[in-house]
């Protein structure tokens, strides 16, 4: 499409301003990270890591990095498994309610996380409290699994439509069982899909904040919970801009690297 010089002006310029309302502020805290004053003075007098330091020292913020990426691991692999197994029995398979099914793993994603968080705490009083289980970290997990399966079987789902079942036929006509025609032919034609999938899903479960909030028991804190829980405190604003500097950074690798994943598959860089 040709548009005139005005035009395009016009649209680099919404462009450049759309991009700098997303990315200014992130930039800001990353600046405010290395700010040597406590408070949010600007320009800041000078840069410093000694900030970055008292980070990594603070016990709070070490667990809660860890419960994060406790509950951002389990939370993939479930919908790596789940993911990849709705997404066979959709894409490969004709039954009565396939578009139903379909429909139901999509739409937690496309909720408001208010309303699954709020779903889901009333869910697990209703069914886990009368066993004994209260809110904590496998709740988390859980949380996280509903919207994590949706990325791995759109990946999945994406790439089984341009693989034709022809492939597998083959196989199974020279010999192999289900399995090896897996783990030899499906398997690798898959393997980039599912990476991309599973780094999304772990970016996603990772700074989610509003399904944690509802599923998370008091003494469960991951590291957007205890960014949150620490951003009225004047003393300790220096050390949550580290901790929101660490947590952008940790988003962004998986995003970019299940992005490039994408791109390369799709023009035929990798299979």
């Amino acid at each position: 499409m040709n548009l005139s010089r005005p035009a395009r002006i016009a649209l680099r310029t919404a462009a450049g301003l759309g991009f700098a309302v997303i990315y200014l502020p992130l930039l800001l805290v990353l600046v405010g990270s290395l700010n040597p004053d406590r408070s949010a003075s600007w320009p800041p007098p000078g840069l410093t890591l000694d900030w970055w330091a008292a980070a990594w020292a603070n016990e709070g913020a070490r667990e809660a990095l860890w419960t994060s990426v406790r509950a951002g691991g389990a939370a993939t692999a479930i919908a790596l498994v789940l993911g990849t197994l709705i997404a066979f029995a959709v894409q490969r398979h004709r039954f009565f309610g396939r578009e139903a099914v379909s429909f139901a793993v999509v739409l937690p994603i496309a909720l408001p996380g208010i309303v699954t968080g709020i779903a889901l705490n009333s869910a697990f009083g209703t069914v886990l409290a009368p066993l004994g289980v209260g809110l904590g970290l496998f709740t988390v997990i859980v949380g996280h699994a509903t919207f994590c399966i949706v990325v791995v079987f759109n990946n999945v789902t994406a790439r089984l439509r341009r693989l034709p079942g022809s492939y597998e036929e083959a196989a199974m006509d020279l010999g192999a069982h289900t399995f090896r025609t897996f783990r030899d032919v499906t398997f690798p034609l898959l393997r980039s899909a599912l990476l991309a999938g599973g780094l999304l899903a772990f970016a996603l479960s990772f700074d989610e904040v509003v399904v944690t909030t509802f599923t998370a028991g008091p003494g469960v804190r991951t590291l957007p919970l205890w960014i949150f829980d620490n951003m009225t405190r004047p003393q300790q604003a220096p050390v949550v801009n580290v901790v929101a500097a660490l947590l952008v950074l940790l988003s962004v690798i998986p995003i970019y690297a299940a992005q490039r994943l994408s791109s390369d598959t799709a023009g035929g860089g990798r299979v």
